[in-house]
């Protein structure tokens, strides 16, 4: 039975340990925060697993979690500004394919994480907006997804400071990210699909990966209900400071 599931996902018992190890740690924080999970798994399972397998691997651990979560925060999801997002993100992710093409990559993953850290930094700082953006600059906000979506597959940072600068709260703030990767997520999925780059063993990955990825987000949700949303937000933002160091010391050294 074992020989068999390690056939079907063509992984090595020591390789699927550490996976699991790193599945069920990015569940918890995709369960807690909301984000940050696809460039932990990124970071982490990129050194077993390569780039071109893992991608869609994440796309569709990000799909699962967000959707298992969903029941749990319906009522306090901000629809509005998720269809301006999601409709800059559509409408830009072309122009980050084109940056992808034609641009170094170490260059933009070095700006991203300078202006995330940034951001971030005048966050903590206590910087903030006195109202929510209006549809131009959430459709905009939305676009800088969208153009870091087509160039890098990360199009959390923009969203998370729109969400977290602006005075809807935490727990509006937290619900809107988990819904919006809904839509951005299902979509590269389908892409992925499209163009036969999902194979088998990947689809038996992920199936196999999933209690663990819901033990995590349950584990991760839970603990967001018990902590006070000032510390929540701080929590956040750090995560958020660390995943771009992160990102910048990939760009750097190399992936």
């Amino acid at each position: 039975m074992i020989s068999q599931i390690l056939s079907a996902i063509e992984l090595s018992p020591l390789t699927l340990a550490f996976c699991l190890v790193f599945v069920v740690l990015g569940g918890y924080l995709k369960g807690f925060a909301g984000f940050g999970a696809s460039m932990f798994w990124m970071t982490s399972l990129s050194l077993v697993i390569p780039p071109l397998q893992l991608v869609p691997m994440v796309l569709m651990f990000e799909v699962a979690t967000s959707i298992y979560l969903l029941p749990g925060i319906w009522k306090k999801i901000d629809w509005r500004s998720i269809g301006f997002l999601l409709a800059g993100t559509w409408i830009a992710t072309p122009a980050g394919i084109y940056a992808l093409i034609t641009l170094p990559a170490a260059p933009v993953r070095i700006a991203l994480a300078l202006v995330v850290l940034f951001a971030a930094i005048m966050i903590l700082r206590g910087f903030s907006l006195e109202k929510v953006p209006g549809k131009t600059a959430t459709v905009g906000v939305g676009m800088a997804a969208g153009v870091l979506n087509g160039s890098m597959g990360i199009v959390g940072p923009p969203v998370v400071l729109f969400y977290f600068s602006s005075p809807v709260g935490m727990t509006i703030g937290r619900a809107s990210i988990i819904t919006y990767l809904i839509g951005t997520d299902t979509a590269g999925t389908v892409m992925f699909a499209a163009q036969d780059l999902i194979d088998p063993s990947i689809y038996w990955r992920t199936a196999l990966f999933l209690p663990l990825l819901f033990l995590g987000s349950s584990i991760g949700s839970k603990g967001f209900i018990k902590t006070d949303p000032d510390k929540f937000r701080k929590l956040s933002l750090y995560v958020l400071l660390i995943l771009s160091v992160i990102l910048m010391v990939r760009a750097l050294f190399g992936d």
